[in-house]
């Protein structure tokens, strides 16, 4: 699996590679300005791209910027976005298109290798990986007053938090102890009560609860 890889600072740039190696992806290219990336997502079309979103010259967004013109280019280019902190705008930015192969995490997760390799892994195979701190945000600033999202049991909040990560039926059931036929029906009520038609897809369930969430704020 090919990976371009965006990181500006030296240390970090260095131990992804590393990290990325060791467990069986072939490097392609990585590097660290704006302007070195938008070539090689041009002239490598790599399998999956690793961006972090502020690169030089500016330090602003130039390495999401990158990515979603790749994509608009090559449409379904997954792309692994980094960023320091939490910045709602970048991640509505990378869901816009509504398609699959895109994820958003902070930096922190980096430091977790197995996390980290999964998430890019995911979303090589055309999946989501939503950072959970992003995920918490969108569900905090929705569920005020009468949004759907007030209407939403504890249980269905966390049922919808680990949705929106990307996980399957089977993995939520895992990770709340609980069987596969409970969270079918958790999921169905939450379906229903954010006006969502009921999808099979994991991927595209998880893209249409962030677009609703997102417009829901």
């Amino acid at each position: 699996m090919r990976v371009v890889l965006a990181e500006d600072l030296f240390l970090l740039r260095d131990g992804l590679v590393r990290m990325l190696e060791a467990h069986g992806f072939e490097i392609a290219a990585a590097v660290e300005s704006g302007p070195e990336l938008a070539r090689a997502l041009a002239e490598l079309s790599p399998d999956v791209a690793v961006v972090d979103v502020r690169l030089p010259p500016t330090h602003t967004d130039e390495g999401l910027q990158c990515a979603l013109a790749a994509r608009r280019a090559r449409p379904g280019l997954p792309v692994l976005v980094l960023s320091q902190h939490v910045e709602q705008l970048y991640a509505r930015e990378l869901l816009a298109d509504g398609t699959g192969g895109i994820g958003y995490l902070l930096k922190d997760r980096v430091f977790d290798a197995e996390q980290f390799v999964d998430a890019v892994r995911r979303v090589a195979a055309g999946g989501t990986a939503m950072d959970p701190q992003v995920i918490q945000q969108l569900l905090s600033r929705g569920a005020g007053g009468d949004r759907p999202l007030a209407r939403l049991t504890p249980r269905e909040r966390e049922v919808l938090e680990l949705m929106a990560q990307g996980r399957s039926n089977a993995g939520i059931a895992a990770q709340l102890v609980v069987t596969e036929r409970a969270v079918a029906k958790h999921t169905s009520n939450i379906f229903g009560k954010l006006g969502l038609e009921v999808s099979d897809d994991d991927n595209r369930r998880v893209l249409a609860v962030l677009a609703h969430l997102d417009r829901d704020r």
